[in-house]
């Protein structure tokens, strides 16, 4: 039987919802497995309730599709901070068992995501191309570190193309609240409601800020660039401080942002800024989005709605 279609695990999250509208739209075949998904078909994609490591649902899924695009997670930079052992039962074991379902039913094409913005740790030089050694120092880094080395042993053994894309901070339009997860989308919240933003730290900590259209993008180019593998950086290439964010979604929005501060935990990172170049090379993709742009989208869309 011919493989048509692309499986989304994990994939009613914020990513997985855009790339799987977007595939949709250019008329792939889309199909999308997650724990909270509701089952049918909507704009075009294929929807389907259930674990990862559930056989009876992922091996029909497998022989129908010459993609997975593996992007659940359970956890977030910012709540995954004390266990362990929450991340291996609650990621990797789970993982673990679908990439051993795969082994009767390997894909032709796999795209693990990542965490550019938590995996490098605190690098010692900025931006940080994917040469640079994995340095997690919380749980959640940590896991993803893990479930590379799952995939990237996999996919060596069944000789399948693997790509892990390594994304920086994601924001914009569709973004759902989430803790620990999305500065932009909870600061343009607390404005909304009129509330004070509290602050982990003394708001000098750098993020690098990737618009989620420019992050569906990479994935769209790396889906279709199967000679691509390995791991790709997918950032602006730039960085603010959480005070420039700040203020720049103040400017957007044109109000005030009362901020009170609390002390930063030691697994937060204190500055990122990727280095995207392999991914231009390998499929000519670049960012599009500037950020302040990009915030004052982000507003109009949860005040208007569009």
């Amino acid at each position: 039987m011919t493989r048509q279609g692309i499986l989304l695990i994990g994939g009613t999250g914020f990513l997985g919802t855009a790339l799987a509208r977007t595939l949709a739209a250019a008329g792939r075949e889309v199909h999308v497995l997650a724990r909270g998904a509701e089952p049918g078909q909507r704009d075009g994609v294929h929807y389907h309730r259930g674990a990862q490591d559930e056989a009876r649902l992922v091996t029909p899924l497998l022989r129908g599709c010459h993609t997975v695009v593996h992007l659940a997670s359970s956890s977030t930079p910012g709540t995954s901070t004390a266990s362990l052992m929450t991340e291996v039962e609650q990621s990797l074991l789970p993982t673990a068992r679908l990439l051993d379902i795969m082994e009767s039913t390997p894909p032709v094409r796999l795209l693990f995501i990542s965490s550019g913005g938590s995996l490098y740790g605190n690098p010692l030089h900025l931006p940080v191309s994917e040469k640079y050694p994995a340095s997690p120092i919380s749980c959640h880094a940590a896991g993803k570190v893990s479930l590379e080395a799952f995939f990237t042993t996999f996919a060596h053994g069944r000789n399948i193309p693997l790509a892990i894309l390594r994304p920086s901070n994601l924001y914009g339009p569709g973004q759902p609240l989430r803790a620990g997860f999305g500065i932009v989308r909870t600061l343009l919240e607390k404005v909304r409601l009129g509330e004070p933003i509290e602050i982990r730290g003394d708001g000098s900590a750098v993020r690098d800020y990737l618009y989620i259209d420019d992050a569906v993008d990479a994935c769209r180019r790396l889906i279709d660039t199967p000679q691509a593998t390995g791991p790709y950086n997918a950032g602006s290439g730039s960085g603010v401080s959480i005070a420039t964010l700040v203020r720049l979604c103040s400017e957007a929005t044109g109000r005030t942002i009362p901020v009170t501060h609390q002390a930063a935990p030691n697994t937060d990172v204190r500055a990122i800024i990727l280095d995207s170049q392999r991914l231009k090379s390998a499929t000519g993709w670049k960012p599009e989005m500037e950020l302040s742009a990009g915030i004052a989208r982000t507003w109009h869309w949860l005040t208007e709605g569009f």
